[in-house]
């Protein structure tokens, strides 16, 4: 199992380039199942998501097309194209859906155009139960027969779904992003009341409208479904990572850096940007993408709490978490997502953090300077949180587990050693 070393203490400076976004990815890749015709996707991470994901689609009988030539030039040069012209299987199984709870994203796509879909329940992860009662309700709203037996969820409709108006009773996006993908071919009109806001929805709403989909109400809480009979292929560009912006923003304030962010969107991160200005650090736009600088100030602790979009992202709180402990005086952080989402705590406290955390609510009081020391990955942004810390600690950090980090980001260390980072991935070597 791989490890990272970090030897800690050197600002970063230069430029990090950023990629496509997963979470858009995760849901742009099973819309091909809404249509015979062809979806190419470029600015695709290189991500072992994205290749579970293809996995999936692959058993599903979506050919697949890998196109290495730069058509729009380098990172975004590589497209992938996605061919469900026939779909030979209808089941997503377990030992695929239970690596990535977004495999269940297969279940609307395939219950819209095959009139049934048979997928493995994804259970919990690491950071708290994420159910899908919320999906399956609206499916049945929309005359979907389900049944979940033998730990599988059994959809079937007689014909086409029927357009529904869905309220959902509380943000999901990954309900939203189902019901968004089914609703393109149900019979009517389709009203996703209280729907996710966040850009990776969008980016699926607007890659479904190239598709010939017919929806209104893009990037708001109500969408508007019209359905059609069949969609089209198309070429779309998955949108640039904000969370993967916010991360490598993180990393240029917490080592007291600066660092230009190329391909970054300003407009996708006003929580994250408003955050860390408050922290001292100064971020502005270039043509590029964005500009992060913490090399002339003091940075001072600040309270956040996570919400849903256009809120604070419960995605990048423990990167927050380790810029905090290195920022004076305290700061509150309040965790309202995802429960269980606070076991990078004790990982962070081993390199002298100081965290108390009481229920939802972390209090992180600032220290002059972190230790370096090994330490274990949890899940995806813990393991970028630990990242962050070494980077900012005296001495060597070992940080195992990072096949959590691979998940979610592409090239960690070869992006962040450009800018002068100490940072190696050492292979094989088991984790203790």
């Amino acid at each position: 199992m791989d490890r990272i070393r970090i030897v800690g203490g050197t600002p970063l400076k230069g430029i990090i380039p950023i990629g496509g976004a997963k979470n858009a990815a995760l849901a742009l890749m099973p819309a091909c199942l809404l249509t015979e015709g062809t979806l190419a996707l470029s600015n695709l991470p290189h991500l072992v998501d994205i290749s579970t994901m293809a996995n999936l689609l692959a058993q599903h009988g979506v050919g697949m097309a890998l196109n290495g030539d730069a058509r729009n030039g380098g990172h975004t040069g590589r497209v992938l194209e996605l061919t469900a012209a026939e779909i030979v299987n209808t089941t997503a199984p377990y030992d695929l859906v239970r690596k990535m709870r977004a495999s269940v994203l297969v279940l609307g796509p395939l219950l819209a155009r095959c009139g049934e879909a048979r997928v493995s329940l994804p259970g919990g992860c690491a950071i708290g139960t994420r159910p899908v009662d919320l999906h399956l309700k609206a499916l049945e709203q929309m005359g979907a027969r389900i049944e979940l037996a033998e730990g599988y969820i059994a959809a079937k409709v007689t014909g086409r779904l029927k357009g529904a108006h869905i309220i959902f009773p509380q943000v999901t996006v990954g309900g939203t992003e189902n019901i968004l993908m089914a609703a393109t071919l149900a019979e009517g009109e389709t009203v996703i009341a209280n729907a996710a806001r966040e850009p990776e929805v969008a980016d699926l709403a607007q890659c479904l409208i190239a598709m010939g989909a017919r929806i209104e109400g893009v990037g708001t809480g109500t969408l508007r479904v019209q359905g059609v009979a069949a969609l089209h292929g198309a070429e779309y560009s998955v949108v640039s990572d904000r969370i993967e912006t916010g991360t490598y923003a993180v990393a240029a304030a917490i080592t007291r850096g600066d660092v230009e962010l190329v391909g970054a969107r300003v407009d996708l991160l006003e929580s994250v940007i408003k955050t860390l200005t408050e922290c001292g650090v100064a971020i502005e736009a270039t043509p590029r993408g964005m500009r992060v600088k913490a090399d002339s100030t003091e940075l001072v602790g600040t309270d956040i709490m996570t919400e849903p979009y256009p809120g604070f992202p419960t995605d990048m709180q423990a990167q927050l978490m380790a810029l905090m402990a290195t920022a004076s005086g305290a700061s509150m952080i309040t965790e309202t997502i995802f429960e269980n989402r606070y076991m990078h705590v004790p990982e962070l406290m081993r390199m002298g953090a100081k965290v108390n955390v009481h229920g939802a609510s972390a209090i992180v009081r600032g220290v002059p300077k972190l230790s370096g020391a090994p330490v274990m990955a949890t899940d995806l942004r813990a393991s970028s949180s630990l990242i962050l810390a070494g980077l900012a600690a005296e001495g060597e950090t070992i940080v195992n587990r990072v096949y959590h980090l691979d998940r979610g980001y592409e090239r960690v260390e070869e992006k962040l050693a450009a800018c002068g980072a100490q940072i190696e991935r050492i292979k094989g070597e088991a984790a203790e």
